[in-house]
């Protein structure tokens, strides 16, 4: 997937980072964008990382009891200790997010799309309202990931300021 810089005039006053950066007069897509990236890369960092340490100590829910019983029946070991190793992959993820963006919001993606496979196939319709939710999330991990492929080498060039405050 090819990435898309965004060009911005530079003809404001207001300094940031050593630059000087305004949004073009009428349109402020790329200001809007910006912190859009920056709204969903706190929250696909964050997010993974509480609900990974949350599998390690089921404060929220029994974790467990949402594994389809299809995964429960080709995974060694018990639940709980499968549970153990999501916890893991959601804490990496989350982390990955923070200092990868363009890589670690497909991951974010994927991995919601295997939780929304699990629970579609767990005791069907009872978890449906779960999947729908966590597709939402997978979507919004999605525009995460097309965001970052766009905003990260604009800020890297110097089209965009550092952070969008």
């Amino acid at each position: 997937m090819a990435s898309t810089q965004i060009r911005l005039p530079h003809r404001a006053k207001a300094a940031t980072n050593g630059r000087t950066w305004e949004a073009p007069p009428g349109r402020d897509v790329s200001i809007a964008a910006h912190q859009a990236f920056w709204l969903l890369r706190i929250t696909f960092t964050i997010a993974p990382i509480l609900f990974g340490v949350d599998k390690f100590v089921n404060w929220s829910v029994h974790w467990p009891d949402y594994l389809a019983g299809w995964v429960n029946n080709i995974i060694p070991g018990t639940g709980q200790e499968f549970m153990y190793v999501v916890g893991g992959v959601e804490i990496a993820a989350g982390v990955l997010v923070a200092i990868a963006p363009r890589i670690g919001a497909f991951v974010v993606a994927g991995w919601l799309f295997g939780i929304v496979i699990n629970l579609l196939t767990k005791n069907a319709p009872q978890y449906y309202d779960i999947a729908l939710r966590d597709f939402g999330l997978m979507l919004a991990a999605l525009t995460f990931g097309r965001l970052a492929l766009a905003i990260v080498p604009a800020r890297k060039s110097g089209d965009l300021p550092g952070r969008p405050w």
